[in-house]
């Protein structure tokens, strides 16, 4: 009786949908996206790999120099926090990409047998460090244009480090990662630019303007703050990234991107199955 019942469950998702898969048209066309996109991610040359990660903390600039001046401006930190989203935007058209970015994509590559653990880890460290670097750069830059903003970059780099790890900012740490993820997610669910636009803007609002800590976009304030000579060690922030790293990718993979990958497992299980039988096939030699 049971099986009856999920074998005519299953004809009737066949009948209504476009496809012969057994979740949503939605979620096999978004999964074999994902799939692609990951794929090539996890496949790029070094030289690829870093400029990538660099100008994902270089285009966050353009968002900080946003966030401040609307934030010297008005002193909402809600208002400074869309106007980052700016700079989220332009990431996104120009191909760049933030760490968390890659916590849903390219893992999805990777238990679809389109890549391997080590290339997900060369991925994930590369584009931490350079996102990182390329922010330090940056934040320097913003920071020698324009001397007004450094007592708000100051004020807002203290706000992040100050309480260290609490449950509060263990949440607010957590909470960045899986929104940054989710976004991507959407940003995969249309091609329309004004829903990346959007989107952007949602990020910003969200991460910055309700004071959220990320590796990469809160460090980038961070860097601003240092640059002005504020007293903030390096050995400080390495302690406090310690723990939002971690953090963030508790938000990203175990609240997102894992139940994802459980909802389109169908999907995966036969993608798995369709890449190990082309690695089976041997090759034909005209």
């Amino acid at each position: 009786m049971v099986r009856q019942h999920k074998r005519d469950e299953d004809e009737e998702r066949r009948r209504l949908g476009k496809t012969d898969e057994p979740v949503e048209d939605a979620l096999v066309e978004e999964f074999r996206n994902t799939v692609a996109e990951g794929a090539n991610r996890l496949n790029r040359t070094w030289r690829a790999l870093i400029i990538t990660g660099l100008f994902g903390g270089i285009d966050v600039g353009l968002g900080l120099m946003a966030m401040l001046a609307v934030l010297h401006a008005t002193d909402s930190k809600l208002l400074g926090g869309l106007a980052f989203g700016i700079g989220l935007y332009a990431m996104r058209l120009a191909h760049s990409e933030l760490f968390t970015e890659d916590f849903l994509l390219p893992l999805n590559a990777v238990v679809s047998h389109h890549g391997t653990w080590l290339q997900l880890l060369r991925l994930w460290a590369t584009t931490l460090v350079t996102n990182l670097v390329g922010g330090w750069a940056f934040a320097w830059i913003v920071v020698a244009a324009f001397p007004v903003f450094e007592n708000d970059l100051i004020e807002t780099a203290t706000g992040y480090m100050d309480k260290g790890l609490t449950l509060e900012t263990g949440a607010l740490a957590v909470l960045a990662g899986f929104t940054i993820t989710l976004i991507t997610r959407m940003n995969q669910g249309s091609s329309e630019g004004i829903a990346t636009l959007a989107n952007s803007l949602i990020s910003g609002l969200l991460v910055v303007g309700l004071g959220m800590l990320h590796g990469a976009l809160s460090s980038a304030v961070i860097f601003g703050a240092m640059h002005t000579g504020a007293d903030i060690p390096y050995t400080d922030w390495l302690v406090w990234l310690s723990w939002v790293i971690p953090l963030n990718m508790i938000g990203g993979l175990v609240i997102l991107a894992g139940p994802r990958l459980l909802r389109t497992w169908e999907l995966v299980t036969q993608e798995r199955a369709a890449q190990d039988r082309d690695r089976d096939e041997p090759s034909v030699v005209l």
